[in-house]
């Protein structure tokens, strides 16, 4: 416990026990014949100064104005182990708590801070009571009597190590929410944003104060279900061991963008509570959509590479060239469409220049249940394409041709896809054609349905790679018919 310098004594500081007024002193009468009355707060007063500087996280102790010690807290006696009765009525800090060899130069420092303005810091070697030493920090100030005067001075001080680390923590924080190259979100307990980083705030697109307090939903365009569901894990269960990327939807001038976001979290809890009182969650997260495109084109580029592999050996065990142009077609349907046709053009070949082309049905998937494609057109019947149909385009052109029925309502996409000759729930088409020994062979049509994105440019890169295997057997199965 802190404790004055003696009981019942009164240094310049103030008394340690203030004199309790008698059960029939209420007042005392001053020379103008007025009355002083007792202030009740005066008699626990020395309690209450006890208490608040045995709560202090750091340690204190305080001279009066001979130096001589008259309070010591708790922290104090933790840190240098010399209890408060040990401590107060010593003189200084000469042959007990400083060698005596630093002795005077640790008092002249510590005695200048009650002549100097504000607070002076100083670093000490004191010396423990088993005889180690500790290197502390101190802040000195003086305390000043009722006429102004300097009447003593009190010294709070702490283990280097201990300010050091507090300094640290101090500096991590300050660099995170200012210079750090990754977003750094405070989050209370109520989901909502209590502290924004600058790297963060560029990343939603909205200015570090106008982002506090919102809702995450109002912040995040897509992906606040996931955010909601992490923080709140995170709340009742602590942090995930392992960073979680999240895809998320953010508004900007140009409208939405998807962005994949590598995210930790982190728990917070108030250091000053026994049991930790949860204050929020940290959320650190990065950018790394383009990394994660560039991996997904990979994974994707390796997968197709296989399917066109297999397709190719699968291919080779067909004595029918027909049926191995359907097995092409089945092996890139795989994770690639829905639906997929192909059309011969009548009579065999169209020659670069000829035209208009007439298309029969070679090949389809079935329309219902998945399936392996079959063959078909038996009849030579030509198909009902009207003009401009992408597969007479594609024929024309000679190249690639993508369609799509866009945003149209369900009622129009299916009108549009019907319309065509195509699977009714088809709303997505990719036409490549089918070329061989420099003459044009047909057309092969890629359909893909609501639940996909539409067809890119290296959709049809690859679909001009199954094009050219498709065409190399239907042109053996025309050599073969021709040669019978």
């Amino acid at each position: 416990m802190s404790a004055s310098r003696r009981s019942g004594t009164t240094d310049e500081l103030g008394p340690d026990e203030p004199e309790r007024a008698g059960p029939e002193d209420k007042g005392t009468e001053n020379a103008e014949g007025s009355v002083n009355s007792v202030d009740p707060m005066d008699s626990g007063g020395s309690d209450l100064l006890a208490a608040l500087l045995d709560g202090m996280d750091a340690a204190l102790c305080a001279f009066d104005g001979d130096g001589v010690v008259t309070h010591w807290n708790r922290e104090a006696e933790r840190i240098l182990g010399w209890t408060a009765e040990e401590a107060v009525g010593r003189r200084g800090f000469a042959g007990w708590a400083v060698r005596t060899a630093d002795a005077e130069e640790v008092e002249g420092r510590l005695m200048a801070a009650m002549h100097a303005p504000g607070r002076q810091v100083h670093e000490f070697a004191l010396v423990t009571k088993d005889g180690g030493r500790v290197l502390v920090r101190t802040q000195s100030a003086a305390v000043r009597g009722p006429d102004g005067k300097p009447a003593g001075l009190y010294c709070a001080f702490s283990e280097v190590h201990a300010q050091i680390d507090l300094e640290r923590s101090i500096a991590l924080s300050e660099a995170l929410f200012e210079d750090a190259s990754w977003g750094v979100v405070l989050v209370d307990a109520d989901l909502r944003p209590a502290v924004v980083n600058a790297h963060a705030a560029r990343a939603l697109g909205i200015g570090r104060t106008t982002v506090l307090g919102r809702p995450l939903g109002e912040l995040l365009a897509q992906g606040v279900e996931e955010v909601e569901s992490a923080l709140t894990h995170v709340l009742a269960e602590g942090a995930p061991p392992a960073p979680a990327e999240i895809w998320v939807g953010v508004r900007t001038p140009d409208g939405e963008k998807r962005r994949c976001w590598r995210s930790g979290f982190l728990r917070l809890a108030s250091p000053l509570a026994e049991e930790p009182v949860p204050l929020g969650v940290g959320w650190l997260f990065q950018d790394i959509t383009e990394a994660k495109q560039s991996e997904q084109e990979a994974a994707l580029l390796r997968f197709r590479v296989n399917q066109l592999h297999r397709a190719a050996r699968a291919a080779a065990e067909c004595e029918d060239p027909g049926e191995a142009a359907t097995v092409h077609l089945d092996f890139a349907l795989a994770g690639f469409a829905d639906h997929a046709l192909i059309d011969r053009v009548a009579g065999g070949s169209l020659a670069d220049g000829e035209g208009p082309a007439r298309l029969v049905r070679a090949a389809a998937t079935p329309s219902g249940s998945p399936g392996p494609s079959q063959l078909a057109g038996h009849a030579g019947l030509p198909v009902r394409y009207g003009q401009g149909h992408p597969a007479l385009q594609c024929v024309e052109r000679a190249g690639s041709v993508r369609a799509s029925a866009g945003t149209a309502t369900p009622e129009a996409a299916r009108d549009w896809a019907t319309g065509r000759q195509w699977p009714p729930d088809a709303v997505h088409a990719l036409c490549a054609v089918l070329r061989s020994r420099g003459r044009t062979l047909g057309v092969v049509t890629f359909l893909r349905g609501a639940g996909r994105t539409q067809f890119e440019r290296a959709d049809a890169v690859y679909a001009e790679d199954v094009a050219v295997r498709i065409a190399a057997a239907l042109d053996l199965e025309t050599l073969e018919r021709s040669s019978e």
